[in-house]
């Protein structure tokens, strides 16, 4: 863990590879990872830029979606995640940490490949929470095949649903709750822009929300809502060690970015919080890299 308000050397403030190998079953659980990722439990300071807002946040147990559920509990949101049943151990230590901070937390585990499933959450959300003016469309389906004889219809179905079908299910409920002033984050990845050879259809799924997104924007500026993306390089997350890439490459996860590691996910949520807030109403359309120096996207 490390201070994020005290200046340090970007290259070193947190653990670069070689990691041990660690392989974990789908969906993975970010407390058997090693080291385990700072999504900033302990690191990230709050200011209240969220005050009274409220949040849906997709995948809200790990990884990128946990660290942007802290941020947005420590900057005075109350914050719904869904994740998967089995994902629930993760689940709790985030719900206790909204809750720590004295907002409301509330825990809808479900598969968000089922249409039925995800309208309801949403509905539950809005219920419970009293509305929705944050929606984080974060949850995701990564699982390499290094060749495409290897990629079956199943595999392609699942991740389509998984990153794409979901987002629109989500969203398309989620609209009607939301006020003028309201913000839409969706997770795409440097993915979008340069594909693996060994994730066509992670990649493919990481292009269509691109799209996505930056069409949402032109329509809902009518409502005065706003939609933008985030667009992830390497980041240390459950979704690595747990089928995302050869365990060879999680070893060595990181090590082509310019700072020589892995992002960890608190280092990510400020971007979250920022197009969450109302400090950036004149940002819709946008794709916000955070790729370790790997380039522009977008």
């Amino acid at each position: 863990m490390t201070d994020m308000l005290t200046m340090k050397d970007p290259r070193t403030i947190y653990p670069a590879p070689p990691f041990p190998r660690q392989p974990q079953p789908v969906p993975g659980e970010a407390a058997k990872m090693e080291p385990v990722p700072d999504h900033g439990e302990e690191s990230y300071v709050g200011s209240g830029r969220l005050k009274g807002r409220k949040a849906l946040v997709t995948g809200g147990d790990s990884g990128i979606g946990r660290a942007a559920a802290i941020a947005f509990a420590r900057e005075g949101a109350d914050v719904a995640i869904s994740h998967l049943p089995s994902e629930k151990q993760d689940a709790a230590d985030v719900i206790a940490l909204i809750e720590k901070e004295g907002r409301t937390a509330l825990d809808l585990p479900g598969d968000i490949t089922d249409e039925a499933w995800c309208r309801r959450m949403v509905e539950e959300a809005a219920e419970k929470l009293g509305g929705i003016d944050i929606l984080v469309i974060n949850a995701g389906r990564q699982q390499f095949r290094e060749n495409i004889d290897e990629l079956t219809s199943e595999d392609f179905d699942r991740t389509m649903k998984t990153n794409l079908y979901a987002m629109h299910w989500i969203t398309q409920a989620a609209v009607p709750h939301m006020p003028a002033g309201g913000s839409i984050i969706t997770t795409a990845s440097v993915q979008a822009y340069s594909p693996s050879a060994m994730l066509l259809d992670y990649a493919t799924t990481k292009a269509g929300i691109v799209a996505y997104t930056e069409g949402l924007s032109k329509q809902l500026m009518e409502k005065g809502i706003r939609a933008n993306v985030v667009a992830p390089g390497p980041f240390w997350t459950a979704l690595q060690s747990s089928g995302g890439q050869p365990q060879d490459s999680v070893e060595s996860f990181g090590s082509q970015s310019l700072y020589g590691r892995p992002g960890q996910p608190a280092e990510i949520a400020p971007v979250y919080v920022l197009l969450a807030s109302q400090e950036a109403s004149y940002i819709t359309g946008e794709v916000y890299g955070v790729t370790g120096g790997a380039g522009s996207v977008g």
